[in-house]
């Protein structure tokens, strides 16, 4: 067996790191006022330089810029979307942090009249020798918490041109990071493991929506707007189950929605949350068509203690029932600091976690 040279990779991960202390002060005042955009930036292009050093010191291939200039690893994307902004709601589907991170609302038309991550790939690609992968939230993200409520009925009284606004402006944003050399592209999208959990699917029912015409919506989404992307792009679904301060929102086996998911969704790779009991066991991989890689997430960011390589080889093995070994990767469940508060772990965890998902995969895959 040997590692593989395009993504995803062998060992990889999903991609948002925890913030050093300078960069945080610097986006705090920043917003208050007391630096300008362009020292920010200064910082942030600092800090995204030492965070290519780390992951390329551990041996990763797949490198990201952390998401070091977002506040939230969605909100950031689709708040840039002409006719969306950032709302902050009440709570509902509390995160187990007691918590939760604003969410978004359409009032106006939605469509992209300039590059919204497009800088971040460019600056990333010119600081890295391995292979830049930008993440951007799925396109189900925009609906998934609010549902019909979050779309102005006066702007879309109808959601069919809204999905197709939508779709349009995701496609132009893909279609302008691939013209930049982007050929790693992962798409966040919690809403999948979400319709896994009893409690969710009842609050989205409650609502007025039916969480299996949900599950058809979403996969047809992501479907329309990488559908058509060019052949040297690869793409990968990351779905799990909530990542904030180290906290989660959902549980529930993937076995509800496994079947349509992971042979109907037309992407390279599925980055699939497998680091507790709450994500149930592997038996739901048997529905993955055989054209799509399965990247396990079985170390988690979301605490500093060590797994064991002896537990995760006998995890991988398991998964092994269901998917062949060649088409299974390593990685951790999520990323460490989906928001830009992040998860209760030091950098050195950080850095601790990442090489030991380099060091087992070499072990189980070869060189």
């Amino acid at each position: 067996m040997t590692q593989r040279t395009k993504p995803p990779f062998r060992a990889d991960h999903v991609g948002s790191l925890l913030r050093p202390q300078r960069l945080t002060d610097a986006r705090a005042k920043a917003k208050a006022g007391e630096i300008t955009a362009e020292a920010l930036r200064a910082v942030e292009d600092d800090a995204i330089r030492e965070a290519v050093a780390l992951q390329e010191g551990v041996g990763l291939h797949a490198i990201t810029d952390g998401e070091f200039r977002r506040d939230y690893w969605h909100i950031d994307f689709l708040s840039a979307f002409d006719g969306v902004e950032t709302v902050w709601p009440e709570l509902v589907n509390r995160f187990t942090t007691d918590e939760q991170p604003p969410t978004n609302k359409v009032s106006g038309k939605v469509g992209r009249s300039k590059g919204i991550f497009t800088d971040h790939f460019a600056f990333l690609a010119s600081v890295t020798t391995e292979t830049p992968k930008i993440t951007i939230p799925g396109p189900a993200m925009i609906y998934m918490r609010p549902g019909r409520a979050g779309i102005d009925a006066a702007v879309y009284p109808d959601l069919e041109p809204f999905w197709e606004d939508l779709c349009a402006a995701y496609r132009a944003e893909i279609d302008g990071l691939y013209a930049l050399g982007c050929r790693y592209l992962q798409i966040d999208d919690v809403s999948f493991a979400y319709l896994c959990d009893d409690k969710m699917r009842q609050t989205y029912a409650d609502r007025g929506d039916d969480p299996d015409e949900l599950l058809d919506l979403y996969i047809d989404l992501v479907n329309r707007v990488v559908g058509g992307r060019p052949d040297d792009m690869a793409v990968s679904v990351h779905m799990c189950r909530g990542n904030f301060k180290s906290g989660w929102a959902a549980q529930g086996g993937y076995e509800r929605v496994s079947e349509k998911l992971f042979g109907d969704m037309k992407v390279d790779g599925l980055f699939l949350e497998y680091d507790s009991d709450r994500a149930g066991g592997f038996e739901p991989l048997r529905h993955v068509a055989d054209d799509k890689i399965v990247v396990l997430g079985l170390v988690t960011s979301k605490a500093s203690e060590m797994e064991s390589k002896e537990d995760i080889k006998r995890r991988i093995d398991e998964a092994t029932k269901y998917v062949p070994l060649d088409r299974l990767c390593l990685s951790p469940q999520c990323g460490f600091s989906s928001t830009h508060h992040g998860n209760a772990l030091t950098i050195d965890d950080e850095k601790r976690k990442l090489a030991f998902v380099v060091e087992t995969a070499a072990e189980v895959w070869g060189n």
